[in-house]
């Protein structure tokens, strides 16, 4: 490749099932809004479990348009706040329980490639959240002493333990399993592919404009083109809550950024983890990370978020242009080989951040049959799976088990999002440890 990097590499579109725009009048059992990784695992689940219902799947767009074809695939254990925010916040029975969630949705993730036999290159390994800072050591010895005195399995590592993963002097690290990585486009897509096969139809370039109560039964969704009257509804839409007005809090879409590079040298390739998959996340706020392609390449995230609503396109791109530099200096730090090594990808995403670092997962107030899916926070790949089979169970009457999560709920914080009290959002940002920067 040459010139100027690409922006991420798509899933062939030829891979995915039939997806008419919407017209007319059409109804469903069950409507599913958004074909990402939320909602598509809710479809699949509910076709598994309930073979004949009849599903519609509706995108503004196509699967893995979003969030789901544009993330950097690391899978790993992580939901809502950092281990010990999270035992000061909800207690340790309750911390625990969170912890222990996000590693089973892990486990889930995997199977379902095993189940899906998804060509997605997916690489079991480990997850090191690494720091070379002091402030990364006091972070981290918070999450390791609240881990042991839950019981959860967080080793710490030394830093001869480090080294026999990866070349880099990290001063100290938190071992997390189980993890992964792998392409979540090629799952996003898998996923549409089987729910196709399963009888769920698929309608794109369809984008949802309204949702309004259904006079006798069930939701009236609202398209460009057409209506769609379902008997229940599920809005795994992210932050365009905030554009539909859903009364489910202040989702805030921030844009996050990546990079990759052309295949790595040998020793740098061995270096930063090799074949064993690791993949690393530095201890600080909006953690830069990397992980290893099975090309050779690195791909490489995090570091900076901005929140890019009322931006021209020339601020905008300003913006985006100073974010990858920043990560690119970062990970050319990480090797001296990777000095040399050339950026072929740049490319940035969507998510979804709530003002209490946790998603929303539940029915939408005012509306009967209507769920919300959302807020992962940049910790979807897992959850957001999760999520999906959670709504499938409960659309289905299936009982939770256990208690409720605390990220099953129907709202978010609401957040300051214009006027007068905009920097009150700056102050919960930076409360949050988010690193949300604007062109000046």
């Amino acid at each position: 490749m040459s010139g100027e990097p690409a922006g991420t590499p798509y899933w062939d579109p030829a891979e995915l099932p039939p997806q008419p725009q919407l017209q007319g009048v059409v109804t469903a059992d069950v409507a599913v809004v958004g074909a990402g990784l939320a909602g598509l695992s809710c479809a699949y689940h509910l076709a598994e479990r309930a073979p004949g219902l009849d599903i519609a799947v509706v995108d503004a767009e196509q699967p893995a348009a979003g969030a789901s074809g544009r993330g950097t695939g690391l899978l790993g254990p992580r939901a809502g706040p950092a281990l010990d925010r999270a035992v000061r916040r909800f207690g340790p029975r309750t911390a625990g329980r969170m912890h222990r969630a996000s590693q089973q949705a892990v486990r889930d993730v995997i199977d379902l490639c095993a189940r899906l036999a998804v060509p997605c290159g997916l690489r079991p390994g480990e997850q090191l959240m690494a720091t070379r800072s002091p402030a990364g050591l006091v972070a981290l010895a918070r999450q390791a002493r609240a881990g042991r005195e839950l019981g959860l399995d967080v080793p710490v590592l030394t830093p001869a333990g480090i080294r026999d993963r990866v070349g880099i002097p990290y001063r100290a690290a938190l071992l997390h399993r189980p993890a992964a990585t792998l392409d979540p486009a090629a799952l996003t897509c898998a996923l549409a592919r089987a729910c196709a096969d399963k009888g769920v139809r698929f309608y794109g370039r369809s984008p949802l404009l309204a949702l309004h109560p259904g006079d006798l039964v069930g939701p009236e969704l609202v398209l460009p083109h057409g209506r769609l009257y379902a008997g229940q509804a599920v809005l795994a839409v992210n932050s365009a809550a905030q554009a539909l007005d859903l009364p489910v809090g202040t989702i805030l879409p921030l844009e996050v950024y990546a990079v990759a590079t052309e295949p790595l040298s040998t020793s740098a390739y061995e270096a930063l983890g090799g074949r064993a998959g690791h993949a690393v996340v530095d201890a600080v706020p909006l953690a830069p990370y990397y992980r290893l392609l099975p090309d050779g390449g690195l791909v490489a995230g995090g570091g900076t978020a901005s929140v890019p609503a009322g931006l021209g396109a020339p601020r905008l791109q300003a913006l985006r242009e100073r974010a990858w530099g920043r990560l690119e200096r970062w990970l050319r730090s990480l090797h001296p080989d990777l000095a040399r090594a050339r950026v072929t990808h740049r490319w940035s995403g969507r998510i979804g951040m709530t003002g209490d670092d946790l998603p929303v997962v539940g029915p939408v107030p005012g509306y009967s049959d209507v769920w919300y899916i959302g807020g992962c926070g940049g910790h979807g790949l897992a959850l957001s799976v999760a999520h999906g089979a959670h709504v499938a169970g409960a659309l289905l009457g299936e009982p939770e088990p256990g208690d409720p999560l605390p990220w099953h709920r129907s709202r978010a914080p609401r957040l300051p999002l214009r006027g007068p009290v905009r920097p009150l959002l700056r102050a919960c940002v930076d409360a949050h440890g988010w690193a949300v920067r604007r062109v000046c």
